[in-house]
């Protein structure tokens, strides 16, 4: 049978968009924390409840948006929540308090929910079914090559330029982001009329258990995000912490791209169970590098940035896996609501690892809460294999 196709000229803008949004994205990523503390000196527990108010605020909007999204055309909603995500740059740039940042940053974490809702859902309606598995994850691919490039960018600019340099560079992805996203052809939607008010409008009841599994492995990633530029730095580690990020896309891209066709030929959870049990072993190794590096620094080094590789696998795995569990899971009229459950899941556990990741470094040490996360990932894994794999059995509507 001939496969249908792809690759369009509206797949590519939508990839193109995606890349250069979330490059402005991971190029803030990890210099926020020194930002923070270097500009308005505040402590470690303080940033992480500062940066963490960026995901409370996207995981908050994500629900409305979704339900937006299968109500009304989709593009119009993108492009103007693009549009705020690409001026909050702006913003920052002319902060010059604590609560003007922490401002800004709310507005950016609503205008983040919104768009990588509609853009999730729409490049899930411009590509065939029968290769979604794999679009989403060459969609993802370009999250993981932004992610590769955009934290290396981010951390050598601090090293040799200001805060406001980054923050210009960023204006600047996003602006070029949102011309390649104006492009895009999205195929016509009429309105759908609801019901009153009703659960399910904006939030996928089949879904809850998936996100409660997602949701635990999403903690820890959110403090390795974050924090582990600060970790390296602290255990010793002298090569460039960005390479971290390169090695752990490399990961991501490498994985994405096999395990998109495993999904399309139906094996979706035994590839989730897959990169969790890769997931569970990177983060108990991760909260030995310290130990490690004072017996072999250089063992030490070499292990960090496998660690880095592996968490990239593992990751790269499960997320259009995971992706489309959730979609299964829906009518085709609910696509936007299924998406949103599904990141908004994600941005629970980002936010919650955000908050603990920097309390834990300031009472007791990062390796503790590497270490806790890797505990945090063992119960995910029997969850998802005890009462998520049979609920997704019994459920799932394709």
């Amino acid at each position: 049978m001939t496969k249908e196709r792809l690759i369009t000229p509206s797949y590519c803008y939508i990839l193109a968009a995606n890349f250069l949004l979330y490059f402005g994205f991971y190029l803030l990523m990890p210099i926020l924390p020194f930002y923070l503390t270097e500009v308005f000196a505040t402590g470690s527990a303080t940033a992480g409840v500062i940066l963490a108010c960026y995901t409370v605020a996207a995981l908050t909007v994500r629900p409305f948006s979704g339900y937006l999204l299968d109500t009304f055309a989709r593009k119009p909603l993108y492009l103007f929540a693009f549009f705020i995500f690409t001026s909050v740059f702006a913003g920052y740039l002319a902060a010059g308090t604590l609560t003007l940042f922490t401002i800004l940053r709310i507005v950016h974490g609503l205008s983040f929910g919104t768009v990588t809702v509609s853009g999730n859902t729409i490049v899930i309606d411009i590509m065939p079914s029968s290769r979604r598995g794999e679009g989403l994850g060459y969609y993802g691919l370009s999250n993981n090559i932004a992610m590769s490039v955009g934290p290396m960018v981010g951390l050598f600019l601090h090293q040799a330029y200001s805060f406001r340099v980054i923050f210009a560079c960023a204006l600047c992805s996003c602006c070029l982001g949102l011309a390649m996203a104006v492009l895009v052809k999205t195929p016509p939607k009429p309105p759908v009329k609801r019901a009153p008010v009703s659960l399910d409008r904006f939030f996928l009841l089949k879904g809850v258990r998936a996100g409660i599994a997602l949701l635990m492995l999403s903690i820890p990633y959110g403090m390795t995000t974050t924090y582990i530029a600060v970790y390296a730095r602290e255990i010793g580690i002298e090569v460039g912490s960005g390479i971290f990020f390169t090695c752990m896309a490399a990961g991501m891209a490498i994985s994405r791209i096999f395990s998109g066709r495993q999904v399309d030929k139906g094996y979706i959870t035994q590839v989730i169970s897959l990169g969790m049990y890769l997931v569970c072993l990177c983060f108990f190794l991760l909260s030995s590098c310290r130990a490690i590096m004072e017996w072999h620094p250089q063992t030490a080094t070499w292990l960090f940035f496998a660690i880095a590789l592996l968490l990239g696998v593992g990751f790269g795995t499960m997320f259009p896996a995971f992706n489309t569990l959730f979609v299964s899971l829906a009518p085709n009229s609910q696509r936007g609501t299924a998406t949103s459950t599904y990141l908004t899941s994600w941005d629970v556990g980002i936010g919650i690892g955000l908050i603990l990741g920097g309390y834990i470094g300031q009472i007791s040490s990062l390796e503790v809460a590497y270490l806790f996360g890797g505990g945090l990932c063992i119960v995910s894994t029997l969850y998802f294999r005890l009462r998520v794999v049979p609920h997704f059995n019994r459920n799932r509507l394709r």
